[in-house]
């Protein structure tokens, strides 16, 4: 009888430990808190219920990262740069377009007084 007894409490810590460090989107048609208490209250039952209909499997419950072998590319590998980043702030960026603005800005006035002494030296000329 003891052992029997032995095994009921075994299985309850082991079901108590799943529901509480599994994963909430792997628990089916009960919230967790309430399969602690199904486990807590009737252990046998309980947890025969969690591991037959509570628990979702084909993932471990606790969340480990699995070490994984790199795959190797079978062809060359195309190192390219990564893009560059922007670093600046949002007040810096605004600040540089409204010089490059005023900058284009300057140009084409610039560009036009030219045409217009151009046009002026030429038609004086004649």
């Amino acid at each position: 009888m003891p052992f029997l007894s032995i095994l009921i409490v075994v299985l309850m810590i082991v079901a108590l430990v799943d529901i509480i460090t599994r994963d909430d989107s792997q628990v089916k048609h009960l919230p967790k808190m309430v399969w602690i208490i199904i486990v807590i209250l009737l252990p046998l039952i309980g947890s025969g219920l969690w591991f037959g209909l509570g628990r979702e499997y084909g993932g471990s419950g606790i969340s480990m990262p699995r070490m994984r072998r790199a795959a190797r590319p079978s062809g060359p590998v195309d190192v390219r740069p990564a893009p560059p980043v922007d670093v600046r702030t949002t007040e810096q960026q605004m600040a540089d377009l409204d010089r490059e603005i005023e900058e284009w800005r300057l140009r084409e006035e610039l560009e036009k007084r030219r045409r217009d002494e151009g046009g002026a030296a030429s038609g004086s000329a004649s």
